[in-house]
Parts: structure tokens; sequence; C-alpha cells
């Protein structure tokens, strides 16, 4: 119809630093992706979180390259954002996602959040104009209320203790990693001498 505004595409971003990806944050994003009816997820390597203590980390790289054998089998729906990567520095989310609406005012964006995360919204940089731009959405954590002052779009993922720290500990030690993360990340990970030593 003549004068009617094209609707938005939808869009998620789950944030992390992917050091390494494993499944839990593949069901998280394809958990939110299907019950929002998304039209694209994008997965974002941080470069520096602000959010956590300093941690050592390899390089963007090579998480850049875990991340496309993740998704390899789900390219139709997962995609790459590497703004902060690009960007490099510490990467706050409003930075992040006042520079992806300002390039993209044709995408509607959903902030994908663990509802530990959203206990700690209160603390996060310019907080107050991040929920003008995009949609926070939370995922359930253990031990975490599903309650928050700020409006959060609450989806509901299956529980797993699965963490980066967790798999990069068991690589270290020599234990298997077996099913916490996709089989080519594993190869990729074993092909490249990562997380040997901690």
């Amino acid at each position: 119809m003549a004068g009617q505004s094209k609707k938005k595409e939808r869009v998620g971003i789950l944030g992390g630093n992917f050091n390494p990806v494993h499944y839990a944050h593949l069901i998280v994003a394809s958990q939110v992706y299907h019950q929002l009816e998304l039209d694209k997820i994008y997965l974002m390597p941080s470069f520096e979180s602000p959010h956590v203590d300093p941690k050592k980390t390899i390089s963007a790289s090579h998480r850049i390259e875990m991340l496309k054998l993740a998704l390899v089998d789900d390219s139709s729906s997962m995609e790459i954002e590497t703004i902060e990567i690009e960007r490099q520095g510490k990467s706050y989310t409003y930075d992040t996602m006042a520079e992806l609406t300002s390039q993209h005012p044709d995408k509607e964006y959903y902030f994908i959040i663990g509802g530990d995360m959203v206990d700690y919204l209160p603390k996060w940089h310019r907080i107050d104009d991040l929920i003008k731009i995009v949609q926070l959405v939370g995922v359930n954590r253990p031990g975490y209320p599903l309650t928050s002052d700020y409006p959060v779009k609450w989806v509901e993922v299956p529980m797993m203790d699965i963490s980066s720290s967790y798999i990069r500990e068991k690589i270290s030690t020599g234990g298997t990693v077996d099913y916490l993360l996709p089989k080519n990340v594993i190869d990729y990970i074993d092909k490249k001498g990562l997380y040997q030593h901690g």
C-alpha cells in the first residue's frame, strides 16, 4: 500500500566472549529466536567485556572461527556480528547498540541477557538510554528471579549448567568435553591446541 512503512526486521543479539562457544549459547539463541518469532539472531563476540573481571582470552580470530563452525548448520537463522571486535576497546552495550540502530534503522533489536545479568542491570553503562533503543530479553538462570525494575521480556530456556570456563578447565586437565559443544568446534580446538594450559 502506498505510504505504508515497511515492517522492521526483528533481530536478536546474544553477546558474549564465546571462549569457546558451546551448546548452552546455541540453545539460548535458538529458543529466543523461535519463542519470540524473530527474523534473525546474531551472536556478537565481545572484544573486552566491561561486566566481568578482566580475563585472559584467546584471539578474536579463533573465537570467530569457532562461531562460524558452530553455526554451519544454522546460517538461515543465526549469524555473527563482529562490530565489537572491529571497534576494540571495552564493549559497552549501549555504545554498540546505539551504533547498530544508527547503521540499521530498518531493524528492531532484542538484546538477550541471562538472569544473572538482569540482576546487574542497575549498574550497566547508560542503562536508561539503552532501554529506549532495544528490547531487553531475559533468559532464566538457576537461583535468579524472573523479575526486574526494567522492561525485560522473559523467555524460558532449558537450565544448562555449562560454561566456557568449565570447558576450558576440562580441556586443560585432559578431560572430555564431548556433547558440551559442537564436534567441529572440538576438532578445531584440538587442531589449534587451544586451552591446553589453563
